[in-house]
């Protein structure tokens, strides 16, 4: 599944949408960076509610290609706009982590 996919099936907004079209094969769910680091796979999606600069500074360590924001967390400019230069997409939505998990793991799962 390639990243502009995803909103398709999931209650997501994008809020920033330069970014390399990746395909998406994993996800990693993690409020603590560090264990993002640690964990997380190249070319993943993100689903975190840590919405600040930092944020971005690990996905690019990391790879990751895109990070949802989950319960309506306020996404600042600065995030926004590391996001951009680094072509990452940022998604944002309503629902909870668990959701979000489980929503895209069954679609990542199913085709």
């Amino acid at each position: 599944m390639k990243i502009s996919e995803m909103s398709q099936f999931m209650n997501l907004e994008c809020i920033q949408s330069v970014y390399d079209d990746a395909t998406v094969a994993s996800a990693y769910t993690s409020d603590l960076l560090s264990d993002v680091m640690a964990n997380a796979r190249e070319h993943s999606v993100l689903i975190t509610i840590q919405a600040h600069k930092n944020t971005i500074a690990v996905a690019t360590l990391v790879e990751i290609s895109a990070i949802i924001v989950c319960n309506n967390r306020p996404v600042p400019e600065d995030m926004v706009a590391a996001a951009r230069t680094e072509r990452i997409c940022i998604y944002t939505t309503g629902d909870n982590q668990f959701t979000v998990s489980g929503r895209l793991y069954a679609a990542l799962r199913t085709g």
